[in-house]
């Protein structure tokens, strides 16, 4: 009798596949949160595993914060093309224009403004669920996080309250204006998204390699120096070498000094280093409860 066996990837493949499969099934107006970060890239390829040849039988979707890195947003609307998925995109300015968001009195940052542009999308569309790449091991709010995680009529999540997930079985029942979030990267590492890159041979932003790019120090990390977020007086511009591990708003995605520019490369960075991913973004090191706060607000 042959058995069949499933090393580390290959399981966490399957497992991501079911969810997917899942999603399909018990849910009618579905979508997938798509930014062409790393970890929505390998959701991509997971959708097209669980679904092919037949077409992703879900839209993508992407909030613009209006500060994102070009680089992002141009392989975002690539990729998008070349699966010849609906790509959906919802722009904090236009959110902020309409009174759905609000900015308060000296707000630079666009992450919590974020979260009123997606609930409206969300509402817009009438989705019932949203298919992110959040992985647990990112920080402590995640870690929380149940595959399957409602969202009330307000977008809203209690990390206290929520459903049981016994044998593989999960309750996707949702009432009218509800919507569950669903993760199907759960139980992945930053190592394992990309050793699954390197097995796959899945294309990335080219930001994620080592490339020049002019810096300034601030609050102990290296941000990029662009037209939204330009030197103060004083500050010393320096020419640098650097990639970003975890990518978001780019007023507050801390860059790390690397001459990595291969996949190999990254994954021998990642196991010798001693910071976390998201040790890199200032939004999340400015409180630990930050990131449980924006989620119970409705954010990713």
């Amino acid at each position: 009798m042959n058995s069949y066996h499933l090393d580390h990837l290959g399981f966490l493949e399957t497992e991501a596949i079911h969810i997917m499969r899942e999603v399909a099934a018990e849910f009618e107006r579905p979508a997938i949160l798509f930014s062409g970060g790393k970890d929505s890239i390998c959701l991509l390829r997971l959708a097209e595993k669980a679904f092919r040849p037949s077409d992703i039988p879900m839209p993508l979707l992407n909030v613009d914060t209006g500060h994102h890195f070009p680089e992002l947003n141009d392989f975002r609307d690539r990729r998008a093309a070349q699966l010849g998925g609906k790509l959906i995109v919802r722009k904090v300015e236009d959110a902020i224009a309409a009174g759905i968001a609000v900015p308060a009195p000296g707000e630079i940052s666009r992450n919590r403004l974020q979260i009123p542009t997606l609930l409206a999308a969300i509402e817009e569309f009438r989705f019932d669920c949203a298919i992110g790449g959040a992985r647990r091991d990112e920080e402590k709010a995640r870690a929380k996080e149940r595959f399957f995680s409602f969202r009330d009529a307000f977008g809203q999540w209690d990390p206290k309250n929520q459903r049981p997930e016994i044998w593989n079985v999960y309750n996707g029942r949702v009432n009218p204006g509800e919507h569950m979030r669903v993760f199907p990267l759960s139980n992945w590492t930053e190592m394992d998204v990309w050793e699954y890159i390197r097995q796959e041979r899945l294309e990335v932003p080219t930001i994620y390699f080592s490339h020049t790019r002019p810096c300034v120090r601030r609050a102990g990390q290296w941000l990029p120096v662009t037209d939204i977020l330009p030197p103060k007086p004083r500050e010393e511009v320096r020419e640098l070498v650097v990639r970003v591990r975890t990518i978001g708003d780019i007023i507050s995605t801390g860059l790390v000094e690397s001459p990595a520019n291969t996949v190999d490369d990254i994954i021998a960075e990642i196991a010798a280093a001693r910071v976390t991913e998201r040790g890199s973004r200032a939004d999340d090191k400015a409180s630990e409860a930050a990131m449980e706060d924006r989620k119970k607000q409705g954010y990713f």
